[in-house]
C-alpha cells in the first residue's frame, strides 16, 4: 500500500485495497451460515467496492432513488433492500421498476405510494434499551406500535403487497454482546406481533451498527462470537456498512505547510475534511501514516485547506519533522468518508480515485 501512496500522480488521492476488502468480506461471510447479508451502500457506494463484495453478500441495502439506481447500474442482478425515511413516491415506483427485493416501509403514507406487486419489511421504532450506543436510531425513523397496526391493517386488504417482516435498526457503535442483547429484544416484541398479523416464516432484519474504533484500527468487531450466537430461525438479516468498508480505504495527500501560531504547530494538507468528513463528523482523530520521513516526534495538528478551525484531522498528535512536499495516509477511510463529504465547499480540486488490485494500481476516470 506504502509503495501505491507515494506513487500516484497528485494529491489530495482515495487509494481503496480491493484485495484487503475481499479478504474482509470473506472472513465475514464464513461467520455468518445462517444470516443473511446485505451491505449498506450508504457507508461507500463506489462502484469498484459493490463489486468486490457482491460475489459474498445476498445482496445490497439502499436508502434512496439515487443509491437504487446507481446499485442497480453496476450490480444488475443483484438482490436489494430499499430503505430510509422520507421515500418520495416517484422513488416508490423507481423501487418498482427496478425490482426491489424488499422494500422498509416507514409510515402509512408510504405504504399508500407502492402501486406494483412488493414485498415490505415494516421499520419498527421500539424503546428498547441501547446502552453505549454511539448513535441512536429513533425519532423519525420507523414506527411506533399504533403506525405498525395501522400498516399491517391495510396490508392485510391489499392483495399486491405481502408482509414478510419487521426491520429494526435501532442503534450503532455497539459491540457484538450489546448488539445480540439488542437482537433477543428485537426478536421478542417482533415475532409475537408478526404471529397476530398471520406471518408465515417471518424475517427480521436487525440492521447493522457494528462498533468500530478509530481510536484503535486493531479493535475489530467479533464477528466469530456474533454469527455463533445468532439464532438460525427466524430468518435474520444484518446490514453492516462502516464494519465492512472503513478499513479498506486510504486518503493520501500531500503537505503544504508547517507553521507555529501561539506555541502550536500546525501542519497544514492539500484537501481537508470536505474529501474525508470522518473525523469531524465522529469527533475522533483520523488515524494516519505519514509515509516520507521519520525521526523524533512531537505534536501538532493536522489541519486542511478550508476557511475554517473546524477542518481538523487530528489534533496534538505525534509526528516526525515533517516539511512541504512530505506524505500522510490517513487510514480507515473506505467508509462514510468521500461519499458522506461536503465536495464543493471553497470549490477545491477533487481528489483522484485508484484502486489496488492484487497486481497493480488501476486509476477511475472519476477525478
Amino acid at each position: 500500500m506504502n509503495e501505491y501512496a507515494l506513487n500516484l500522480a497528485g494529491y489530495p488521492a482515495y487509494l481503496y485495497d480491493l484485495p484487503g476488502l475481499e479478504a474482509h468480506i470473506r472472513a465475514v461471510r464464513a461467520t455468518l451460515p445462517n444470516t443473511e447479508l446485505f451491505y449498506a451502500a450508504k457507508a461507500n457506494p463506489d462502484a469498484e467496492i459493490l463489486r468486490t463484495l457482491a460475489p459474498h453478500v445476498d445482496g445490497i441495502e439502499v436508502s434512496s432513488g439515487g443509491e437504487l439506481a446507481h446499485v442497480r447500474k453496476t450490480l444488475p442482478d443483484i438482490r436489494i433492500a430499499f430503505g430510509g425515511p422520507g421515500k418520495t413516491p416517484e422513488e416508490l415506483h423507481l423501487a418498482d421498476t427496478l425490482n426491489v427485493d424488499r422494500i422498509h416501509v416507514e409510515s402509512p403514507r408510504e405504504l399508500s405510494h407502492i402501486a406494483g406487486p412488493a414485498s415490505v419489511l415494516l421499520r419498527a421504532n421500539l424503546p428498547l434499551n441501547t446502552p453505549n450506543a454511539a448513535l441512536t436510531m429513533s425519532g423519525p425513523f420507523g414506527m411506533d406500535e399504533d403506525a405498525l397496526n395501522e400498516c399491517a391493517r391495510r396490508i392485510s386488504e391489499i392483495p399486491h403487497i405481502d408482509l414478510r417482516g419487521v426491520h429494526a435498526h435501532l442503534a450503532s457503535g455497539l459491540d457484538a454482546p450489546a448488539i445480540l442483547d439488542l437482537a433477543g429484544q428485537i426478536a421478542d416484541w417482533a415475532l409475537p406481533w408478526l404471529e397476530a398479523q398471520g406471518v408465515d416464516d417471518p424475517e427480521l432484519n436487525i440492521g447493522g451498527g457494528m462498533a468500530v474504533d478509530y481510536a484503535d484500527p486493531d479493535a475489530l468487531f467479533d464477528w466469530a462470537d456474533y454469527g455463533q450466537k445468532l439464532p438460525a430461525s427466524p430468518t435474520i438479516r444484518i446490514e453492516p456498512g462502516r464494519a465492512i468498508t472503513a478499513y479498506h480505504g486510504w486518503y493520501v495527500t500531500d503537505v503544504l505547510d508547517v507553521k507555529t501560531t501561539r506555541g502550536e504547530t500546525y501542519v497544514i494538507l492539500r484537501g481537508g475534511t470536505h474529501h474525508l468528513r470522518t473525523p469531524v463528523t465522529k469527533g475522533h482523530d483520523q488515524p494516519f501514516k505519514v509515509l516520507t520521513t521519520t525521526g523524533p516526534e512531537s505534536p501538532v495538528t493536522l489541519v486542511g485547506q478550508l476557511c475554517t478551525p473546524k477542518d481538523v484531522f487530528a489534533r496534538n498528535v505525534p509526528v516526525p519533522p515533517l516539511a512541504p512536499g512530505d506524505i500522510i495516509a490517513f487510514t480507515m477511510a473506505g467508509a462514510y468518508a468521500w461519499n458522506i463529504s461536503h465536495h464543493d465547499f471553497l470549490m477545491h480540486p477533487k481528489p483522484s480515485f485508484h484502486y489496488l488490485t492484487g497486481e497493480d494500481c488501476h486509476t477511475s476516470a472519476r477525478t
